[in-house]
């Protein structure tokens, strides 16, 4: 059968197994702006591109493999990768590897590649366990431009000298090592909204606390790409080149694709999908100010630092339309913080901190983490007691979790600690969560404290009281709702 299309990308659907019955109304559907990027990039170099947004269509394997079957395409490539790195690619692999077991059985001329966080930490066992013909592994547009290229001209090559890719050899796996990075971002085309379903995308239910009607529609924008911290729990440099390090689009560029989000699809709430936005302050700033300049009205939310923010740049950052932003805070004891390279800031800072954001009017997002390795009874109470008293407009409390490609991941499987094989057990609201014990504490006790906290929390009458006065009833109400939802979990 002739190939109709180079290249068809697809986002595999998880929510179901992932968030359970939260997925109706709790949580964000949002664009997978990776395969857009990637589309985007191997459109301008002359190759035909579909992507199906199986998750956000919520497509089922047998309407993607009608379409895969239609298009014949020369190679599809799913990928593991989420809305939040850390969390979201390890979990993508079941529905993904499901869907890839679908396409052997069904189409099997077809040629299959994976990417993203999880498979390029462990390309080996992902060639090994799925049913799937290559592996990328780290950054992977020059990759699978390569690929295709070679496909094209030869499809039933047997060796691929291609930096990045990994696949399978008479009794052993080829590894060309991490993928060519792309130095100068501001090279990347735009992502290619045009190949989304965009009507379908909705924001998270906090960001839109003002005005809960209208979470639709959603877009999410990069400025900068990768992390130079080395938080031991997080494996975001597995989808680079193994390494701490960041890249920075130019102001201009991004707030072009701002532009082209609010003319061409009406977009006022976005996300800045960055590990740290509020960085470095002065690239910030001319951010915002071209922001106000176009005098666009969005709503926006980032991720910033304990250590990064300031008076001054949050005055700005609200004026650009920047109201929530998420801190990592993770947990008020210290030593804990230390024990995973998170620990140059105090208590007084922290307080500081949202005293100050809080003060540009701008709402926060307060992430805190249960089960690290130093976590005993009293430190994780410390923790809640210190988010009771922040009284952030919203707080999420995860669970310690070894991330493939995360630092704590390679120390803990070279001392010989057994972590779970079901890749569910790494996503957080999955009935199947399985965090890590810790020193002093059980997973189940971890787990179980994680969910008691969060509703002690956002069910306190000091949280609803704030909630009323800042957002109205109609909010109270919904959040009391939400906490009539239990998550079922296998492991309490």
């Amino acid at each position: 059968m002739a190939c109709k299309t180079d290249l068809l990308l697809v986002n595999v659907g998880n929510k179901k197994q992932e968030y359970g019955d939260l997925r109706f109304s709790i949580s964000a559907i949002e664009p997978p702006v990776w395969a857009g990027m990637i589309a985007a990039f191997v459109r301008e170099k002359g190759f035909s591109v579909r992507i199906i947004d199986a998750e956000g269509l919520n497509y089922s394997d047998d309407q993607v493999i009608e379409i895969i079957s239609e298009e014949s395409p020369v190679l599809v490539v799913g990928g593991a990768v989420g809305p939040n790195p850390s969390a979201s690619s390890t979990p993508k692999m079941v529905p993904l590897g499901r869907l890839l077991r679908e396409i052997d059985n069904k189409i099997p001329h077809i040629k299959t590649a994976v990417c993203g966080i999880h498979p390029s930490a462990l390309p080996e066992m992902t060639l090994e366990q799925e049913k799937v013909d290559f592996v990328f592994k780290g950054e992977c547009y020059y990759s699978i431009i390569e690929l295709l290229k070679k496909l094209r001209s030869n499809p039933d090559a047997e060796d691929y000298d291609i930096k990045g890719l990994c696949y399978k050899k008479i009794g052993s796996v080829a590894s060309n090592g991490w993928g060519k990075m792309v130095e100068d971002v501001d090279m990347l085309p735009m992502t290619a909204w045009d190949l989304l379903p965009m009507e379908v995308y909705r924001a998270h239910n906090w960001h839109c606390f003002e005005y809960l009607n209208k979470r639709q529609p959603y877009g999410v924008v990069y400025t900068s790409y990768g992390c130079p911290f080395n938080c031991s729990f997080c494996n975001i440099k597995a989808n680079y080149d193994g390494k701490a390090g960041i890249r920075y689009r130019s102001p201009k560029k991004v707030v072009d694709e701002i532009g082209l989000l609010v003319e061409q699809y009406g977009i006022k709430n976005i996300k800045f999908a960055d590990e740290i936005f509020a960085l470095k302050k002065d690239r910030v700033e001319e951010i915002c100010d071209l922001i106000i300049e176009k005098n666009y009205d969005l709503n926006i939310w980032a991720y910033a630092r304990v250590d990064t923010v300031n008076e001054a740049l949050l005055k700005k950052m609200k004026r650009a339309g920047i109201n929530w932003l998420a801190l990592g805070i993770e947990s008020a004891n210290k030593k804990v913080r230390e024990g995973v390279v998170k620990g140059k800031f105090d208590s007084g800072d922290i307080n500081n901190a949202i005293e100050i954001t809080h003060n540009a009017d701008i709402y926060i997002v307060a992430n805190f983490i249960f089960g690290l390795v130093n976590d005993d009874t009293e430190t994780v109470q410390e923790t809640l007691d210190m988010a009771k008293a922040l009284n952030c407009e919203y707080s999420n409390f995860y669970t310690t979790m070894a991330y493939p490609g995360s630092q704590l991941y390679d120390d803990l499987i070279s001392e010989g600690v057994e972590l779970p094989s079901n890749w569910l057990s790494y996503a957080q609201f999955s009935e199947d969560t399985l965090p890590l014990s810790t020193k002093h504490l059980s997973n189940s006790e971890v787990l179980r404290f994680r969910d008691k906290a969060f509703n002690e929390y956002h069910g306190s009458s000091k949280y609803l009281n704030m909630i009323d006065k800042k957002f109205g009833s109609d909010v109270v109400e919904y959040i009391k709702n939400m906490l009539n939802y239990k998550i079922p979990r296998k492991h309490i």
